[in-house]
């Protein structure tokens, strides 16, 4: 395979509440580096609403993934309580990308240069409930279920976030062959990036989800 013409690419869901995005979408990602991370880190965990999560220690990821996730949450929550009525609720999705240094051949004469190209993206699609206003429910994007009090919420977000961290994990000990091979004696040899993308359209979106 061709990481750079064909990464392997996965894709998680994430529901949580306007107060719950950056803890319940961080958990997620650490899951994901906690896999994908390759300096010598002892094992640890945290936890993130009722569950406990993988969480890798490494100052600089950390604060790569909280100021992601800020970004997140500003864009499906903040921006869309000044740009609508309902307040709260929005989508969006974050993606972190792991990239392998390649090196691409030039014209005669001139010299190789080198690439990062991608060998492996995972998506995580973020729908937030929006809260109503003096009734202590919320409205959640899905026709069939229009009201939710907030314990469910809490006990949809906990079951979602399992989920996820088990397809995680999953995904990570049956999907191998696609990794490159370490040719580096760098700490982390497959470089990162985590970017946050516009608000997907909701048309479809509570048909892909498919967590209820």
């Amino acid at each position: 395979m061709d990481p750079q013409q064909n990464p392997q690419e996965f894709i998680l869901d994430a529901f949580v509440d306007p107060t719950s995005v950056r803890d319940v979408v961080g958990g997620i990602l650490h899951t994901i580096f906690f896999h994908r991370f390759f300096p010598c880190l002892a094992p640890e965990t945290r936890e993130v609403l009722a569950c406990r999560s993988p969480y890798v220690n490494d100052a600089e990821l950390d604060t790569m993934i909280a100021k992601r996730t800020g970004e997140l949450h500003r864009e499906v929550v903040l921006t869309n309580n000044n740009t609508s009525h309902n307040g709260g609720g929005g989508r969006g999705t974050i993606s972190v990308q792991f990239l392998e240094k390649k090196r691409r051949k030039t014209w005669y004469m001139r010299p190789s240069v080198d690439e990062e190209v991608c060998w492996e993206r995972w998506t995580v699609k973020v729908t937030v409930a929006e809260p109503k206003d003096g009734d202590g429910c919320v409205t959640l994007p899905f026709p069939l279920f229009p009201f939710f009090q907030r314990a469910k919420v809490r006990n949809a977000m906990e079951t979602t976030l399992r989920g996820t961290v088990l397809k995680i994990v999953d995904i990570v000990n049956q999907q191998k062959d696609h990794i490159p091979p370490i040719t580096t004696t760098d700490a982390n040899p497959f470089p990162y990036q985590i970017v946050v993308n516009q608000k997907e359209d909701s048309s479809g979106w509570a048909t892909r989800m498919g967590i209820y």
